[in-house]
């Protein structure tokens, strides 16, 4: 147990005691016999309790236990209609907050929240969440929110981009910072209202119309507070280094600059952080993977550090990057750019035929990069039926001295992928988006973007590299840091559960999940239309994975031993681990420095862990609001589509490029159509017409609300729809099918509630469209 554990436990023992009455710091500080500079280690202690939901801090600013198993602590998930959810971490589903038990909760706010004694009962009717109230706001998720400015007569409102925050702010005249009617602006929240009031706030700056796409995109970035700018401190810092390694780097490192090492990335990367070697021996491969050594700049507490531990990692934002560091390194100095010397560590794997790592080493070492090779080329390499003949002789003719390397790599890369399959990993390959933008920041063209045999050869190489680093470290019984997975919460599967018997897919819940179940169930749904829906549902069945001082091990990845080693210029945990790397290779590891990092590295994996959901929200909200605006070009065109959700309002319809629309149950006139939650069905009551998860379905789009970021379809019917003049139905080329098949549900007994019987398909209907 480190000193910061050991600490813990005597705060926790003292307020169990019997005698303990509440108290605040400073008494406690006294009691322990503590100096007074000592207060703010103890205070932090104090805080992080607290939001741990171990102990609770009364009105009075008192520290005690909780007083009930009903009293717990957790992330307020706020709806635009008032009620809300809590997120436990330990409790296997959410907590039903209604709008009268909210007490002035925000979306994002850590709360305390008090259980409903019917609701917290281990007898809960399967299916009915827990209900809650919520207790003490324990801090603020927002202080800062965007939206748009709406003038009136001596005041104003800005109607918030994050709807979830259910409310309008006011903005007295004084604090408008004299912004017009229709702007984008940031706003400080100085008064978040009471009960009945509206919460108040100051504008602090106008980002520009709200009609341009570039400031939509950089109101998402103020609204998570994503740091735009480095400390002049830190600026001064990287362009301090030098272009030219120091003599004794090359004196003490493995020099494998005679090796053939080579990158491989997307076309527009310029942060390569990662490049690999690869020797056959016989059956054996000996792989290389060498990583940037960011940790030989960026210095502990330096100004470079506190920079990058407030970003915890870059952002990519589609017309934008954020980098967690300047360019000067992050596209410079730590870049594996080709043909220069770069200081790297490295991880050098014999792998045999079993994709078993039979021995390694650790080294820091110094590189240089032969060739900067993209997933494209090497994808055309490894498989050239991608590609015409003429590409393929200038590809082979340009690469002549590497293909038979790259052959080696992508059988290890096999070997290495079946090894891991075999245990139960789940592969997670769903279609993602890829944005084709204007100068404007304007979305050209969504396409859907799909991982490659390249692609796939880096994520094997980099996986196996970050279990070696683990538990290679692991057995050593140092602090470190984890990537860590936890099964999924039961509530969670059972949702599961239900969504694939609705679309036919018998799944078999079971108290103590395997991942090699999961992984069972994606491998049915290969090169069936609805792959890429269920795929989407068992990640979101998931628990978010995250950064741990303690090793938890990998529920996605079947694996015991897991880390984050291989991109320090993009993610802080891996630049922490490269500088305790370097201490123990350098023989600089003691005592002092085994304490130091237990008591910093529980703060820091909390921190990334919530600077990387951060991260990810933000980034999820970029993609809705540039798939909203693409789609809102197209109102009136027609597309197919795959019916992805269905719910009591209506069903959500999947297209091909990825954007997800909803169409609504009020817009069904053929039938009056009921929710059956049983099947997940939409059931007409009087011709029992069924639409069903999976069916394909045409749709029009018919409307985008740009502040929700939600896309509206109706359902394609030639009777129905006005045709341009002249034209026809302006269909995106990537998507226009032969003809327009629509899935149009026939007649059908319902299905009863408690027998599932099979539900009739839907015969097409043709219509008609001009290219």
């Amino acid at each position: 147990m480190n000193k910061m554990e050991i600490r813990k436990k005597m705060v926790m023992d003292l307020l169990a005691h019997p005698e303990y009455k509440p108290m605040k710091t400073k008494e406690i500080l006294v009691l322990f016999g503590l100096k007074k500079k000592e207060m703010s280690a103890l205070q932090e202690i104090l805080d992080e309790l607290v939001l741990s939901g171990k102990i609770m801090q009364t009105v009075r600013n008192k520290y005690m236990l909780p007083f009930d198993d009903l009293l717990k602590t957790g992330k307020f998930i706020g709806h635009p209609a008032g009620y809300g959810f809590v997120e436990v971490e330990e409790l296997p589903g959410d907590i039903f907050i209604p709008a009268f038990r909210t007490a002035g909760a925000f979306h994002g706010d850590t709360v305390t929240v008090r259980i409903m004694p019917e609701a917290g009962s281990k007898n809960l009717p399967a299916g009915k969440r827990m209900e809650g109230e919520i207790q003490q706001i324990l801090k603020r998720g927002f202080t800062k929110v965007t939206g748009i400015y709406q003038a009136s007569k001596g005041f104003g409102f800005v109607v918030p981009d994050l709807t979830k925050l259910g409310t309008d702010i006011y903005i007295g005249k004084d604090l408008s910072r004299n912004a017009k009617n229709g702007d984008k602006v940031v706003v400080q929240i100085i008064n978040y209202g009471l009960a009945g009031e509206k919460p108040r706030g100051e504008i602090i700056e106008i980002l520009g119309s709200s009609t341009s796409t570039e400031v939509d995109i950089t109101a998402i970035v103020r609204t998570y507070d994503l740091p735009q700018h480095f400390s002049e401190e830190a600026l001064a810092e990287a362009r301090s280094f030098s272009d030219q390694i120091p003599a004794e780097e090359y004196r003490k490192r493995l020099d494998l600059r005679n090796q053939l090492v080579i990158t491989i990335d997307g076309e527009d990367a310029k942060d390569l952080d990662d490049a690999i070697s690869i020797e056959k021996i016989g059956d054996t491969f000996r792989l290389g993977v060498h990583i940037a050594d960011v940790s030989h700049f960026v210095g502990e507490y330096k100004p470079l550090d506190l920079d990058a531990t407030q970003r915890g990692t870059s952002h990519y934002l589609v017309d934008r990057v954020i980098p967690m560091l300047p360019k000067e390194l992050s596209n410079g100095l730590c870049s594996l750019n080709p043909n220069e010397d770069r200081l790297t560590l490295s991880c050098i794997m014999n792998i045999n035929r079993q994709g078993k790592v039979f021995s390694h080493e650790i080294k820091e070492s110094i590189i240089r990069s032969s060739y900067r090779l993209t997933y494209t080329e090497v994808a055309k390499i490894l498989e050239p039926e991608r590609c015409g003949i003429e590409e393929k002789e200038e590809l082979f003719q340009k690469y002549e001295h590497l293909i038979p390397s790259l052959y080696q790599m992508g059988e290890c890369a096999a070997i290495l992928n079946k090894a891991r399959m075999q245990r139960g990993a789940i592969d997670f390959d769903f279609t993602e988006a890829k944005f084709i933008l204007n100068s404007d920041s304007s979305v050209r063209e969504i396409k859907a973007y799909e991982r490659n045999v390249a692609t796939r050869l880096i994520e094997d190489f980099m996986l196996i590299a970050n279990e070696t680093v683990a538990e290679h470290f692991f057995w050593q019984g140092i602090p470190f840091l984890y990537r860590s997975h936890g099964e999924p919460k039961e509530d969670k599967i059972t949702e599961l559960t239900a969504y694939l018997r609705a679309m036919d897919y018998p799944f078999r819940q079971k108290a103590n999940i395997h991942p090699k179940d999961l992984q069972k169930l994606l491998t049915e749904t290969e090169g069936k239309p609805e792959e890429n829906i269920i795929r989407r549902m068992v990640l979101r069945s998931m628990q978010q994975a995250k950064y741990t001082d303690t090793n938890d091990g990998h529920f996605g990845l079947a694996t015991k031993y897991y880390t984050h080693f291989t991109s320090p210029i993009r993610r802080y945990p891996d630049l922490q681990i490269h500088r305790i790397i370097k201490e123990i290779l350098q023989g600089k590891w003691n005592t002092d420095r085994q304490e130091h990092y237990a008591k910093r590295l529980s703060n820091i994996a909390a921190k990334t862990s919530m600077l990387e959901r951060k991260a990810d929200e933000a980034e999820r909200d970029v993609h809705k609001l540039l798939k909203a605006l693409y789609m809102e070009n197209h109102i009136g065109e027609s597309f197919e589509g795959i019916i992805s959700g269905i719910t009591q309002w209506g069903m959500f319809v999947e297209l091909p490029n990825t954007v997800e629309g909803l169409v609504s149950i009020s817009s069904l006139n053929d039938d009056f159509y009921e929710y059956d939650s049983v099947h997940m069905a939409l059931v007409g009551s009087l011709h029992h017409n069924i639409y069903r998860l999976g069916d394909k379905v045409a749709v029009v789009v018919s409307g985008v609300d740009k502040t929700r970021k939600v896309v509206d379809f109706k359902l394609f019917d030639e009777n129905n729809i006005v045709l341009e003049q002249g034209s026809g139905f302006k269909v995106e080329e990537k998507l226009r099918p032969s003809r327009i098949s629509v899935k149009k549900p026939v007649y059908s007994r319902r299905p009863e509630t408690n027998t599932r019987k099979p539900m009739t398909k839907h015969r097409k209907r043709k219509g008609k469209h001009k290219r």
